[in-house]
């Protein structure tokens, strides 16, 4: 895939293509559907297939009270959009100025002078322009003015819903992660770099991962979770707890600790993915460590059932 993080970096002779715009945080299987009906377009009639997106959610600029939290960091979106199977992806740094643009300039710079498109597919909701002043009647005019075809896209829906990265937002922050996997079409993940922690799990004979406060994606609500960790491509079934673990004082919120099932790894300073695959329980403060002990031994039971694995 080709990638190019500005549309001054998209080269003279690019295209002609086949392009569709959108945050795509998430890359959920909406998306996804849109970018298929792309590639397919875009080989019959001999085009580079083009996802357009933005270097941050609009409303980071414009509205940051207002601003939800990313389903993926740019570099997961960038390797998300790659695994579609599009030709080319361009992040479009969102600032003052390219907000001020006009539905008209818009489309001059992006679609004609940039990408020199041919086809454009958008949803139905599509806005562009200053203030979303532009939406699919206007794209299809400047179409039929400047030479590009507009095509829209019906919403993928789920339980009579549209599939939406605001769903998945949602559905993450109840840790209802399960359902969100199903939306997204993976597993909901987050990544960062292992770094140390206090070492009480290991002193309960539980080790753990515990990751940095500096990660990408977005992190379910607190509990325990059955996951995978994944570590230079390998998959290793691990439960992960989320939250500041009630029942010692001065942990931080939203610490995010996975322990491997079956291994004890040395982790400090890789760089690892949490892949979750469903929910076990929620936060609870314990009268004492030995009945967290024992709630530790059944979250690992429940975790290994619910991947598969045998007892320990």
């Amino acid at each position: 895939m080709q990638f190019f993080d500005s549309l001054a970096a998209v080269p003279a002779d690019f295209g002609p293509s086949a392009v569709t715009i959108g945050k795509f945080d998430g890359v959920h299987i909406g998306h996804r559907r849109v970018l298929a009906a792309l590639r397919d377009i875009a080989a019959e009639q001999g085009l580079v297939s083009t996802a357009v997106t933005f270097d941050r959610h609009p409303l980071a600029l414009l509205r940051p009270d207002r601003c939800p939290e990313s389903v993926s960091s740019n570099e997961q979106k960038r390797e998300l959009l790659e695994s579609t199977g599009v030709d080319a992806t361009v992040v479009i740094p969102f600032t003052r100025e390219f907000s001020e643009l006009s539905p008209v300039e818009f489309v001059q710079r992006v679609l004609i002078d940039a990408l020199h498109a041919q086809v454009v597919f958008v949803g139905a909701d599509f806005r562009f322009g200053h203030g979303g002043s532009g939406d699919v009647a206007l794209l299809t005019q400047l179409g039929a003015e400047r030479g590009f075809e507009v095509r829209s896209i019906d919403q993928v829906l789920a339980s009579a819903h549209p599939v939406s990265s605001t769903l998945v937002r949602g559905l993450l922050a109840d840790g209802r992660v399960r359902e969100a996997g199903e939306l997204l079409g993976r597993l909901p993940a987050v990544r960062a770099e292992v770094v140390h922690g206090e070492h009480r799990g290991r002193e309960l004979g539980y080790p753990t991962a515990n990751l940095s406060p500096d990660h990408e994606g977005l992190i379910p609500a607190d509990g325990v979770y059955a996951a995978y960790l994944v570590l230079d491509g390998v998959r290793m079934p691990s439960a992960v707890s989320i939250g500041n673990n009630p029942t010692f004082d001065g942990v931080p919120a939203k610490q995010v600790e996975a322990h491997v099932l079956d291994a004890d790894l040395d982790l400090y300073g890789d760089i690892v993915e949490l892949q979750f695959v469903d929910y076990v329980r929620g936060m609870v403060k314990f009268d004492g460590v030995d009945a967290l002990i024992v709630q530790m031994h059944d979250d690992e039971r429940r975790v290994r059932d619910i991947l598969g694995l045998p007892a320990a």
